[in-house]
Formats: structure tokens, sequence, C-alpha cells
């Protein structure tokens, strides 16, 4: 099943999403017709796994990890799919990273590996906008709008061995599959469990392949995983877009 989230002009509604609409209990929204799709989930915070391929630990030099290395994207971080990204003016060298991502479902903590299942509400797609040139992995990830989530969440989804693709403008830039993480989604979860409490809505994003490249404004990214969909955006220059608000 997929739940999604639209803004209607009743407001912001959650729903099971089916065929380009959003149903509820008494209602049926049709996306783009009288309805925006909305980042499926509103997190308090977004946990997101660094180093997890080993793709990317050869582009870049880096060292194996022993266990999940992760950072923090705060909730302002989140932005709809299928809804412009304004490109940040304050860097020269934005790049994403197509990623698979879990919502939590319930306030946990200490959750074994084999009682992931139980706690999260199902899987999603997050593009994990970095701007390269700042100082700081906190400082290059945090900001508003870095996190686009979507298209909806898939409630029936083994994580394990799923395909995944990137494409910029129609061209491949990633290519990879799941089972080729270090450290597989359920053992993120229960890892981080360990350490924080994780919230309801809260996102866990696994890491992706290498590093693809910069983008520019004009640039539309789709990020594809299987059994999920596609998570789809345009990158904007930050001036005009502002102007057009």
């Amino acid at each position: 099943m997929r739940l999604g989230r639209v803004q209607t002009a009743d407001g912001t509604v959650s729903g099971t999403y089916e065929n380009g609409t959003v149903k509820t209990e008494t209602d049926v929204y049709e996306v783009d017709t009288d309805s925006n799709l909305l980042a499926p989930v509103c997190p308090t915070t977004i946990y997101c796994v660094g180093r997890n391929y080993a793709a990317t630990l050869d582009q870049m030099d880096y060292e194996r990890p022993t266990e999940p290395e992760f950072f923090i994207k705060p909730s302002v971080s989140v932005h709809p799919p299928e809804s412009p990204i304004p490109y940040p003016s304050f860097t020269e060298e934005l790049t994403y990273a197509g990623e698979l991502a879990a919502v939590v479902d319930e306030q946990c903590k200490n959750v074994a590996e084999n009682d992931v299942d139980n706690i999260l509400r199902g899987y999603t797609i997050l593009n994990d906008l970095d701007a390269l040139d700042q100082p700081g992995r906190t400082a290059r990830k945090a900001f508003d709008g870095s996190a686009p989530i979507g298209p909806w969440i898939e409630t029936d989804l083994d994580p394990v061995g799923i395909e995944m693709q990137t494409t910029i403008n129609g061209n491949k830039r990633q290519q990879s599959q799941t089972d080729l993480m270090f450290f597989k989604p359920r053992e993120v979860v229960s890892f981080l469990s360990k350490r924080v409490t994780l919230l309801p809505n809260d996102v866990i994003a696994f890491g992706s392949p290498a590093n693809p490249g910069l983008i520019e404004p004009g640039d539309e990214i789709e990020i594809s995983y299987e059994g999920i969909g596609t998570l789809r955006n345009t990158v904007v220059d930050s001036t005009t877009h502002n102007e057009t608000e």
C-alpha cells in the first residue's frame, strides 16, 4: 500500500495513494488537478547514514566504517516531490544522492533487528542534497530544502536486494542495489535506536552509491527505487524562483 499527503483546498490531507489520487475514508483527491503532492511525512529529525557503499569509499578514498556513521538533517530540510528545488545562493558546488529511507511509525528505543519491521510505517526515497564547498558536514547538508522526500510511503517492501537508479535530464548517473550496502536497513534502524529515541515520522536514510556529480539550475533529477517509485524534482535558479512566488 502507498501512503501519500497532498495539499488541497481543504488543507493538508493524508490517505492512500492509488493511480494519481489520494483517497481518505470520505474523499478522493486527484493529484495535480485539485491537490498538490507533499512530502509523505513531516519528521522531527532525519537521520542519514554515510559511507555505506564500497563505491563511495573508493571514489572518496574513505576507510570502511566498522559501524554505521550518521548525521542529522533538521525538519526544515524536507522538500516535496515534483516541486522546484531553488539552487542555494551560498554554494557553487551542489550535488545530490538518491537514497532509500525508512519512516518510523511509533516511538521506540533499543529495537532488536528482528523487530524493526514492527516499528516502521514503510519506505520512501530521499535526495541528500549536499553543498560540497561549505565547511563541515552540517553546513554542507543541513539547509532549507536539502532533503526532498517522496513521492509516497510504500508499506509493503523488503528493503534488501532492490534496484535503484538516478538520472539527470534522462542520463543515468547512479545505478546500484541495496544488497551492496555495508549496513542493511534493519541493522541501521536497530543501531540508531540504541543511541536515540526514535519518534513517529522520523526518517532514516541509508546512504547512496558513489557521488554522482554536480547539478545546476535547469537539471531534472529522477531517483527511482524498485517497489517504491520515482522521486522527481527540477533545480531552478533561486532568484528567479523567489521572484515568481
